[in-house]
């Protein structure tokens, strides 16, 4: 699915990012998933004081989406501060791959003009599958 609605897929992940819970590093992040069929699941990252139950925003959608049955899906926005390019990190790309393939779109921004537009394969060039 290559021809899809780049703007409304980076809108809607600005509109999760304002469900971010981030008391520590105050680092808001939305995320929004679009299946193969055309659904939208979207995601925020929600922060824990103990640090490694942190749930980022790309895993939170992953999670609605498995969780719903959904498991193919042709791009992901991930949004940070409106001023930055925010990439997923490596254990959100590891867990990107574990359900899409190299051609995933990924676009990575702020807002819905300030964005890049990459590949999870771009991302993730030697990724781990079992």
């Amino acid at each position: 699915m290559k021809d899809f609605d780049r703007k409304a897929l980076l809108r809607a992940a600005m509109a999760a990012r304002k469900f971010s819970y981030a008391p520590f590093s105050h680092f808001y992040v939305g995320a929004a998933l679009l299946s193969t069929d055309g659904r939208i699941f979207t995601g925020c990252n929600i922060e824990n004081s103990a640090y490694s139950p942190t749930l980022c925003a790309e895993r939170c959608a992953v999670a609605k989406a498995v969780s719903e049955g959904v498991r193919e899906f042709a791009a992901i926005a991930v949004v940070g501060p409106e001023d930055g390019e925010t990439t997923p990190c490596g254990v959100c790309r590891q867990v990107l791959y574990e359900f899409c393939d190299e051609n995933l779109v990924v676009l990575c921004g702020g807002t819905d003009s300030h964005y890049t537009e990459t590949t999870l394969g771009e991302l993730l060039p030697k990724a781990f599958r079992l």
